[in-house]
């Protein structure tokens, strides 16, 4: 995947807390189905909403730390490719 694909879908604590106050927070985070059932219970009979008060900035951080997970492998293995083209280039140098 691209990382700066990977960039834009890093979430904002404070924009999920913007959306928790209309009950759009699921949505947000990219967990349709759990909206659905959201909205058909209305907010967990009002437990949901409560709850999500308290753990909504927790979510966002474990979505960006795979996010983040993601981006690291990116350029470890960005990294290891330009290493591997220098040593390759070095060699050729080195046989001519």
């Amino acid at each position: 995947m691209n990382k700066h694909l990977l960039v834009s879908k890093i979430k904002s604590v404070n924009k999920a807390y913007f959306f928790w106050l209309f009950g759009f927070q699921y949505f947000y985070l990219g967990k349709i189905g759990t909206q659905i059932i959201y909205f058909l219970t209305l907010g967990g009979f009002g437990l949901w909403t409560l709850i999500d008060l308290f753990t909504l900035s927790g979510r966002v951080k474990k979505i960006n730390a795979a996010i983040y997970d993601q981006i690291e492998g990116i350029e470890y293995k960005e990294k290891n490719d330009d290493l591997a083209r220098n040593i390759a280039l070095i060699q050729a140098s080195k046989n001519n």
